[in-house]
């Protein structure tokens, strides 16, 4: 249920839609638009959901390696953390932009710079 969350919250707010969430999660990454420690969280999802989904073996042990329940935990987290982003994070920092881009224009400055 996340990764279908985390793949649809992907397509909707960032318009990508490659051949599988591992492609669209890179695909996010390469905007440079989430902050670091949530870019990095998102990355790591893609290794573990590896782990999920394929029968991967230690090479120590010949044993597949199982998903630990912090680590399933943690996948659930990413997808709130990125929904905050979209939902909550990002539109009050538009909004603190757009207003100081009003006092500028007020007052016969340029506006700030658009990121990009």
């Amino acid at each position: 249920m996340s990764r279908r969350c985390l793949q649809n919250l992907i397509r909707e707010q960032e318009g990508i839609q490659e051949k599988d969430l591992a492609a669209e999660i890179s695909a996010l990454l390469k905007l440079n638009k989430l902050p670091k420690p949530l870019a990095e969280d998102l990355d790591a999802i893609r290794q573990v959901r590896n782990f999920a989904a394929h029968p991967i073996k230690s090479t120590n042990t010949g044993q597949i390696m199982e998903v630990e329940p912090e680590e399933a935990d943690w996948t659930l987290g990413v997808p709130e953390d990125l929904i905050r982003f979209y939902y909550e994070t990002e539109p009050a920092s538009r909004h603190r932009r757009d207003a100081l881009n009003q006092k500028l224009k007020e007052s016969g400055k340029n506006p700030m710079l658009k990121p990009k």
